[in-house]
């Protein structure tokens, strides 16, 4: 079975569960803290990944680093260290998000500026790109990127919009020399 296969398997469950007890931004919310503590921490990884630790004192380490989380979030960790699956927590992160969005009609954007985006912005950018991806909001990734020169660059999943600067200078530049 693949690794995403399994990390689908999980996150539709918890998807389901949350669902049934109308806590999905909740649990939306607090799959999105483990992944960015689990993927941002070498050493936890490690620790979850050794062989020589007992998996009775992984359990403990992870319901001592999360243990306000919700009792299904914190299940599911549980489960994945029995089953040796420790791999699996971001991408089952990852798909829940997905599911989540999909449920509610909106798409995550990563969006290159070369300085941070205005509230107003955001919201332009969002009801603009939405419509052109088929969802009705976009949350948006704001990331600084100095090499742009000018303009906004913005990645939908595996759609690119480029506006910017540097990117009309390249297709120019092919334009001429081609």
């Amino acid at each position: 079975m693949s690794s995403s296969s399994v990390a689908k398997r999980y996150a539709t469950a918890l998807f389901q569960l949350s669902k049934e007890h109308q806590l999905l931004d909740q649990m939306e919310a607090e799959l999105r803290v483990v992944k960015e503590v689990v993927a941002d921490n070498a050493e936890l990884q490690a620790v979850l990944k050794s062989p020589k630790l007992p998996i009775e004192q992984k359990k403990e380490i992870l319901k001592t680093a999360f243990s306000k989380m919700n009792t299904f979030v914190l299940n599911t960790l549980m489960l994945l260290i029995e089953r040796h699956r420790e791999d699996e927590i971001a991408a089952i992160a990852d798909e829940f998000i997905q599911l989540a969005n999909e449920e509610r009609g909106v798409a995550e954007a990563k969006v290159f500026t070369t300085r941070p985006l205005t509230e107003a912005e955001r919201a332009a950018l969002s009801s603009t790109f939405a419509k052109k991806v088929g969802k009705s909001a976009l949350r948006i990734n704001n990331i600084v990127d100095s090499n742009l020169l000018g303009g906004v660059k913005i990645r939908i999943g595996n759609r690119i919009f480029d506006g910017s600067l540097s990117g009309k200078l390249e297709r120019l530049e092919r334009k001429l020399l081609g």
